[in-house]
């Protein structure tokens, strides 16, 4: 792992202005530079380089945030990769922490078997190009596929002779270990301990990752004798690098068209991607033959929320279509589906059109998932009121699904509106559903938390002792250390909904305060001494929390109070630096963005007056929204304790009752002592 020296070393180097430059051309604007946002088809430039800040932002599309964001964005990486790249560009030698010996084991496995598949890519590409059976046989047929040689190149595709070893022998005289291609599936051992090529008379499609590195292969078959064959295509097997399940094909081709167009196309097969791109449509990946699982989608909303399937107009494409909804759905995705005619593949129907033809036909016809999945179902439920129950019921099961209320809510119109039935119905379905998978939920908790408290009951130090290193444990390390174990807190307001805009907005106008002004004095306190001694922003705000016993109820936020804790004293130290700099890019984003001010004053009014800056009245503001923050505590506390005398097993209960009506009494006094120490504001209740 990267140290944190040379992170400050790379951060020190490298220019906002002189990276984006490299990407977007920049036009100086006052104090700023402004160009074409990269990320979003810009007409008018609205994406802002601050200089004097370091940091990006298009107040159109909401992406930016520091040099090491946009590196990480545009050519989307990780961050350590971001930080090499960096590193690179401005000559700055990489220090690393030294790894443990069964860190550096694991380390020097993965990367052997990353060597051994790029040996083997160049390998198949040579004898495509420059081997008789490769020009005759594996060029032939890509251009029988109307395959243009450009995109042969773009894909990398190779071919593989028919003799049954060439990639073994070939390989062990350039001195590759057998156990290493035997790991990565390119080769596979007989009896007699000889080795044998995988993927021998195929032509070959490589598997790329989103960083470029070679995955895995997909072969195809050609040789007439297996004419008739149910299995055409064989795919390198599941290794420590490579698994089909957490994996894209194309993803790599088309990370940067995605994250343009807002959009991905999802296809079934190799050939699907291939002949898109060349149609001129990039912003598509297959996932080639298994059933779409919660990695890819995942690694898909990295990209864009909006996501069209493309899929046969065949029975087997139509279940295939079905069967992916519901994930996509949990997974907060916008979803459209579009079955080209019976008989077509994107494939053959990209050859015969062009990328303006292709993209009007899927904008004429692509449907919206409850459209789609409602007169599909239809067809068999419609003179039949059990099987149309049944669909409601599931209808509502995947509508329920959706985590966003507005869209929830909007899909609930429209189904209600196609199955011609009452709003309610599907509501009330939708309810029961919810209520169900609450109650799993709340029940694999508690069960979570049964354990952890036995545990901790057998042992008091357990939080001191690292757990044993299980099967899973033998991965590489994380780009950035583990988060360290907090004290258990338990918070009751949800992130959701109305909260969100309500309760965390006054957390988030502390941590953003925090963040700018942490180590900035905001007052002086006397001691016993009669001595003033300094109090910092990131003091004052931990020494009042704790005062009430309260803690920040958002864990991200809390980890940036104790991190801004312990690192207060550090030599040159600044919070705005620290967490824009942190290795963690959660952190580091919303450290960016509590920086970045959309709007700034007009020179006008400036002129014309002295405006108080926020750091100028640290002394009041902080104060002020620590108030906010602890009553907004208290009247969620007290509306939930007015919720908890409504249940059914409370009512029956008195001295159940008489306990949470004297609980909901303190808070009441609790109430009214924090409005007096708010100043001369009221504070209302209805």
């Amino acid at each position: 792992m990267i140290d944190q020296p040379t992170i400050d070393r790379i951060l020190d180097a490298a220019q906002i202005v002189d990276v984006v430059s490299e990407f977007v051309t920049l036009r100086k604007r006052g104090v700023n530079f402004v160009g074409l946002c990269p990320f979003h088809d810009d007409k008018t430039p609205s994406f802002y380089v601050s200089p004097a800040k370091g940091l990006c932002k298009c107040f159109a599309c909401g992406k930016g945030g520091n040099v090491v964001h946009f590196v990480m964005e545009h050519e989307q990486m990780t961050y350590p990769e971001a930080l090499r790249w960096l590193a690179k560009k401005y000559n700055i030698e990489i220090k690393e922490r030294e790894l443990t010996d069964e860190e550096k084991e694991v380390q020097n496995v993965r990367e052997s078997l990353f060597v051994v598949n790029e040996f083997a890519r160049d390998y198949f590409q040579n004898i495509l190009y420059n081997h008789a059976d490769g020009k005759a046989i594996g060029m032939t047929y890509f251009r029988q596929r109307g395959i243009r040689d450009d995109i042969v190149k773009k894909f990398q595709l190779g071919y593989s002779t028919t003799a049954h070893d060439a990639l073994a022998q070939e390989a062990l005289r350039k001195g590759y270990k057998k156990e290493f291609l035997i790991k990565t599936g390119l080769c596979y051992e007989k009896e007699d301990g000889s080795l044998r090529d995988r993927f021998w008379g195929r032509v070959i499609f490589p598997w790329f990752n989103i960083s470029g590195k070679v995955l895995g292969f997909g072969g195809r078959v050609l040789d007439s004798r297996t004419k008739g064959v149910n299995q055409k295509y064989v795919n390198s097997p599941e290794s420590e690098i490579f698994s089909k399940r957490k994996e894209l094909y194309g993803i790599f081709q088309a990370k940067a068209a995605i994250v343009k167009a807002d959009c991905v196309y999802m296809v079934e097969g190799y050939t699907d991607v291939i002949a898109m791109h060349q149609c001129g449509l990039e912003n598509v990946v297959a996932n080639s033959g298994t059933a779409l699982s919660e990695q890819q989608i995942r690694l898909l909303h990295r990209f864009t929320a909006n996501i069209t399937l493309l899929y046969d107009g065949d029975e087997a494409g139509i279940k295939a279509s079905i069967r992916g909804i519901d994930m996509l759905l949990a997974e907060g995705m916008n979803i459209k589906v579009l079955l080209l005619p019976d008989g077509d593949d994107p494939d053959s129907f990209s050859r015969k059109h062009n990328a303006t033809e292709f993209k009007q036909y899927i904008a004429d016809h692509e449907e919206n998932f409850i459209r789609f999945k409602t007169n599909l179902l239809l067809k068999d439920a419609q003179k039949d009121p059990v099987k149309r129950a049944g669909l409601i019921a599931d209808m509502a099961r995947s509508i329920g699904l959706i985590p966003n209320d507005v869209i929830r809510y909007a899909c609930v119109k429209e189904c209600a509106t196609i199955l011609n039935v009452n709003e309610q119905i599907i509501l009330n379905e939708i309810k029961k559903h919810l209520l169900q998978r609450d109650d799993n939920y709340l029940e694999q908790i508690k069960k979570e938390k049964d354990a952890t408290d036995n545990n901790l009951m057998l042992s008091p130090s357990a939080d001191m002792v690292p757990p044993p290193m299980g099967a899973e444990d033998n991965v590489p390390p994380p780009p950035f250390p583990p988060e360290e174990v907090e004290a258990q807190y338990q918070s009751y307001i949800p992130e959701e909904g109305r909260e969100k805009y309500v309760f965390y907005a006054k957390e988030q106008l502390l941590i953003k305060t925090l963040i700018r002004y942490g180590e900035r004095i905001m007052c002086y306190v006397e001691t016993e001494e009669n001595a003033e001694t300094p109090l910092t922003v990131i003091e004052y705000i931990s020494m009042d929390l704790k005062q009430d016993e309260l803690q920040f109820h958002n864990p991200l936020h809390r980890k940036i109070l104790a991190e801004a804790e312990s690192h207060l004293h550090d030599q040159n130290f600044t919070a705005e630096r620290y967490f824009l700099a942190h290795p963690d890019p959660t952190i580091s984003r919303l450290a960016a963005e509590m920086i970045n001010d959309r709007y700034q004053l007009s020179k006008y009014h400036s002129k014309s007056q002295k405006i108080i800056t926020d750091e100028e009245r640290l002394h009041e503001l902080v104060p002020h929204q620590i108030i906010d923050f602890k009553l907004a505590i208290l009247e969620e506390e007290m509306k939930h304790t007015l919720q908890a005398l409504g249940r059914p097993e409370v009512a029956q209960d008195a001295n159940k009752c008489l306990e949470i009506m004297a609980h909901y009494k303190d808070l009441s006094e609790l109430l009214k002592e924090m409005a007096k120490r708010a100043g001369d504001r009221v504070v209302l209740k209805a």
